[in-house]
């Protein structure tokens, strides 16, 4: 059992993290670019105990039929360049925040009066910022 126990732990410690020049880094923001998502931008959670994946992508869409169309563009391009399904994807009925867990990476499309009351990037300013697109 012991034995069991710490060969996990070394494998939990071996995976490698993403960085911001990974083909599905690349693959999201291209992706939320070509359907015109505005005010892209990603933190770098890495150095942050407490996160929950190495980056959070951030954008907003003036419509929740744009919001949605974006999530579903990235899972798209993301399935057919990188052969990867999201872990999960949230908010697609409403479409004022549509969530796409990559685990390593979740992106977060959001229409702006959400994310303006949300404010993602005040909660996470431990978090080094990116603007992207711009």
């Amino acid at each position: 059992m012991l034995e069991q126990l710490s060969s996990s732990d070394t494998q939990r410690k071996s995976i490698v993290r993403l960085t911001k020049n990974s083909k599905l880094f690349k693959t999201i923001v291209k992706s939320i670019e070509d359907k015109k998502g505005e005010g892209i931008v990603s933190l770098d959670l890495r150095k942050i105990p407490e996160a929950v994946a190495d980056f959070f992508i951030i954008c907003e869409a003036s419509s929740t039929t744009q919001v949605k169309a974006i999530g579903d563009f990235i899972e798209y391009k993301v399935k057919e360049v990188c052969g990867e399904n999201p872990y999960k994807h949230e908010g697609k009925a409403t479409g004022q925040w549509v969530l796409v867990d990559y685990v390593s990476i979740v992106i977060h499309i959001m229409h702006p009066e959400a994310r303006r009351f949300y404010k993602l990037e005040d909660m996470w300013s431990d978090a080094v910022a990116q603007n992207h697109g711009e």
